[in-house]
């Protein structure tokens, strides 16, 4: 029988294991940080202040800015914090919380790109109905479905994880807590843990991916059939252009990371991945 362990923390893999790398890691994560954290909260409070914003586009905007802060919230402090620190671990109940809240994020996130992607297609190609189809009500009601279903996907992650059992070494290959690199540490039958990755996490994100680029597969196909000017094209696409390179980086990160089955060589490969995954996202939001 494996020795099973009590688990009171787990320890983080560094980003780099060379000293005079740390300093300068730890200055690049604080600056993409603060620069996230003032352009998402810059477009938040412009969102709240300015009347003539009140639209569907710039409310769905305002809740992309606030989750976010949030998301990157979640990483990037202990990323920083680890680099400067001996000992580099977390408590169980602060990994199980930071796993949690990083796909509630994340899910969120893929959902809310959807609905964003939705707005532009009804925006250009149903003009006359837009304030009709995509009112207050309708507005708030796509927005809380996104943060509660996602609420309770996460829920199931971290409670699926926090009952397994962990009788390997209680080091990570991983710079946060995760659901594949935890994984790698527990005992017993896991395979239960690895369908939930592979069928609702790969099932939530293909549909929202699927859903984001349909709606803007009919964008271009309405604007080209329609024989609009080049100027008028230009400007459409030009409202579609920064969401559809968010979208594309969103999701290619989240296949990279998530998709290919929980292993050592997977979550090797995926923890860089992961890190531009929750930096540079969230920085390029705003911009």
């Amino acid at each position: 029988m494996e020795n099973v362990t009590t688990v009171n923390e787990f320890l983080l893999l560094e980003l780099t294991s060379t000293q005079e790398l740390q300093p300068v890691l730890f200055v690049t994560l604080l600056i993409i940080y603060m620069i996230d954290l003032f352009g998402n909260g810059s477009i938040l409070v412009v969102v709240i202040l300015e009347p003539r914003l009140y639209s569907p586009m710039y409310f769905f905007l305002g809740n992309l800015s606030c989750l976010d802060i949030c998301y990157s919230s979640v990483t990037l402090p202990i990323l920083m914090a680890n680099l400067l620190s001996a000992h580099k671990a977390v408590s169980f109940l602060g990994c199980i919380t930071q796993l949690h809240f990083f796909h509630f994020l994340g899910c969120t996130e893929s959902i809310l790109l959807a609905i964003m992607g939705f707005d532009r297609f009804v925006a250009i190609c149903y003009p006359l109905r837009y304030t009709l189809i995509m009112n207050l009500k309708a507005c708030i009601l796509l927005a809380t479905v996104a943060w509660i279903t996602s609420f309770f996907y996460a829920l199931m992650h971290s409670v699926m994880t926090a009952r397994l059992n962990f009788c390997h070494s209680l080091k990570l290959n991983y710079f946060f807590c995760d659901v594949k690199p935890l994984l790698e540490l527990a005992c017993g039958d896991i395979r239960l843990n690895q369908w939930l990755i592979f069928i609702v996490t790969g099932s939530l994100s293909m549909a929202a991916c699927f859903l984001t680029f349909l709606s803007y597969l009919y964008i271009i196909s309405f604007l080209l059939f329609k024989n609009q000017t080049c100027r008028g094209l230009h400007k459409a696409l030009s409202t579609c252009a920064s969401h559809f390179m968010v979208v594309s980086l969103f999701y290619g990160t989240v296949g990279l990371t998530y998709i290919p089955p929980a292993s050592a060589t997977s979550v090797s490969q995926g923890r860089y991945v992961a890190v531009i995954h929750t930096t540079v996202t969230s920085l390029l939001n705003p911009l």
